[in-house]
């Protein structure tokens, strides 16, 4: 995440007033109008002081963003409906924020020109979120709560991905009920019980044919 420089020991007070002084920063302005120089002057440090420990703007915003939206959200509470809903929840909280609406679109940009700052952003955010989230799954699975031949990556797609993309295309609402309903739709599904008994049946009707 930061810069490990050989020198003096590292004042972490700094880390962590640098930090606030960006999501500060960045709830004000934006992304577009965050400076190093604005975020040291808040921070009372310096720019050097700065790039001592972040390589550029976009790396500090990345370690704001895992600050504030957090890199590990899902608990393990015993249930596990209760559990992947507090973990999506975690998530859509934190984009309701003015840091969430306002960074995410603009830092997705930045990542596709910058492969650094993407493989930055997949293992200290993205891949910490998701990894958190399949545990969860996992112990859904062991319990007996969810099918052990689910599709793990693409259920743990369907469950963050309608946050995400409410917030790059701002379309709808990012709801305080939102995880529940994302949660409830994924595990209960949206069909009838009449369409799945029809779709199995058409299903075993075109594996019975003989092939061509």
């Amino acid at each position: 995440m930061t810069n490990s420089r050989a020198g003096r020991p590292r004042d972490h007070r700094i880390d962590v007033a640098v930090r606030d002084a960006a999501v500060d920063v960045l709830n004000e302005v934006g992304y577009a109008g965050l400076t190093l120089e604005a975020v040291a002057a808040r921070a009372g440090t310096s720019k050097p002081a700065l790039r001592r420990r972040w390589r550029g703007r976009q790396h500090l915003v990345v370690d704001a963003l895992v600050t504030t939206v957090g890199a590990a959200p899902t608990p393990d509470t015993g249930c596990t409906h209760c559990d992947l809903i507090a973990g999506i929840h975690s998530l859509t909280e934190a984009f309701t924020t003015r840091i969430g609406r306002r960074v995410l679109p603009a830092l997705v940009a930045d990542l596709a020109d910058d492969p650094e700052l993407a493989e930055l952003f997949l293992r200290e955010y993205f891949h910490k979120r998701r990894s958190s989230t399949a545990a969860a799954l996992r112990r859904g699975i062991d319990r007996g709560d969810l099918d052990p031949e689910l599709d793990l990556d693409l259920v743990l797609d369907m469950l963050a991905s309608t946050t995400y993309y409410r917030v790059l295309f701002g379309h709808l609402p990012v709801t305080d009920d939102l995880a529940e309903r994302v949660v409830d739709v994924v595990l209960g599904g949206v069909a009838t019980v009449e369409w799945r008994r029809c779709h199995q049946r058409g299903e075993a009707e075109a594996g019975a044919r003989p092939g061509p």
